[in-house]
């Protein structure tokens, strides 16, 4: 776990050390580096589990509350004032944390008030990423599902299966039919811009300017697919794939790719799209092993580290999230909180009470 921050940190230093970026360019690397004595300090206090999932499930409510706000009030995409898709897709990754502290909330002596506090704060989160339009978010929502019955699924009836996915379905199918949602229009605005970009109508769309970036991002990564670009570099190059009328020049104005791995390629090369990997598959395997703890407070834990790397691997097909604060700090300092509980060795499960 360590290696992985620690390699993922060191490859973005040097790109911006090499790439003339200043100490501004090692603002966000460094976050991942001190992600390490964040970590280590909570192996040695692990927090109280009834504090750490309380604390998620209010912030999922408030996100759902103020979205839900800002719709009521013609808000067209909510965004809690900060970047939409960012605001929508950590509301996404407070939703499925609430619904991995499950297991743990069926063990405390207050079962059925733990239950519905997680199961709100996962409704409040999921409300904020549909009314933020987010897309990105939804496609990988079936992804979570199976992560979440590979941790729990063997302890559930049969019937309790059927149930959950009949009342999912149900649930996906009323939020697409309610046209206050804005969920059946950004689907179908979505084909209808793949459907342009295809006849070659090229009007500025989301989908559309997302082909022209990739477009550009691998034209710059065949030139250079050992080193990267840099950022300066690859934005320098990518005004001038625009101006030889290679892409659509209005594109151009994006410093990044609005795709993780198409991004880290251009900017940093092969080993740029290695780190990037490692720092999202190293932590999912390592909370993988303890799907079949013993414990479901340990579990659940576990099952939420698990989401928090595959909810990110969805997110970066879409949109560069490490180009961001919060996703920055969104990713580092929670796998150091759940990682660190995970394997405090302390006793987690007689701390959580």
């Amino acid at each position: 776990m360590i290696a992985a921050l620690v390699a993922y940190a060191a490859v973005g230093m040097v790109e911006a050390w090499l790439d003339g970026q200043g100490s501004r360019g090692m603002d966000k690397p460094i976050r991942f580096l001190l992600a390490v004595p964040a970590m280590l300090l909570v192996m040695a206090y692990p927090p109280r589990l009834a504090w750490m999932w309380s604390g998620i499930a209010l912030g999922a409510i408030a996100a759902g509350s103020w979205a839900s706000w800002q719709k009521m009030h013609g808000v067209e995409r909510a965004d809690s004032f900060t970047h939409v898709i960012q605001f929508g897709n950590l509301c996404m990754v407070l939703a499925v944390f609430c619904m991995a502290g499950l297991g743990w909330a069926w063990q405390q002596r207050q079962r059925y008030g733990w239950v519905a506090f997680l199961l709100l704060g996962a409704l409040g989160g999921i409300l904020g990423s549909l009314f933020s339009g987010s897309r990105g978010g939804w496609i990988g929502f079936p992804i979570v599902l199976w992560v979440l019955y590979r941790g729990y699924g063997r302890l559930l009836p049969g019937w309790v299966k059927v149930s959950i996915l009949a009342s999912v379905v149900l649930a996906a199918a009323a939020v697409y039919s309610i046209p206050q949602t804005g969920v059946q229009s950004r689907i179908q605005q979505g084909f209808e811009d793949v459907a342009e970009y295809r006849a070659g109508v090229q009007k500025g769309s989301s989908v559309g300017d997302r082909f022209e970036m990739w477009k550009g991002a691998v034209t710059l990564i065949q030139q250079r697919p050992l080193t990267g670009w840099g950022s300066n570099g690859y934005h320098a190059a990518l005004i001038e794939l625009g101006n030889e009328g290679a892409i659509r020049e209005g594109v151009t104005r994006f410093g990044h790719a609005h795709n993780e791995y198409l991004d880290a390629m251009a900017k940093r090369g092969v080993i740029g799209l290695a780190v990037l990997l490692m720092l999202y598959l190293v932590p999912m395997r390592l909370f993988f092993k303890q799907f079949h703890h013993e414990s479901l407070e340990v579990r659940s834990v576990a099952i939420a580290g698990a989401l928090l790397s595959v909810t990110y691997l969805d997110f970066g097909l879409t949109q560069t999230f490490m180009e961001h604060n919060s996703g920055v700090m969104m990713y580092a300092f929670w796998l150091a909180v759940l990682y660190g509980t995970m394997r405090a060795p302390y006793g987690m499960v007689k701390r959580s009470r």
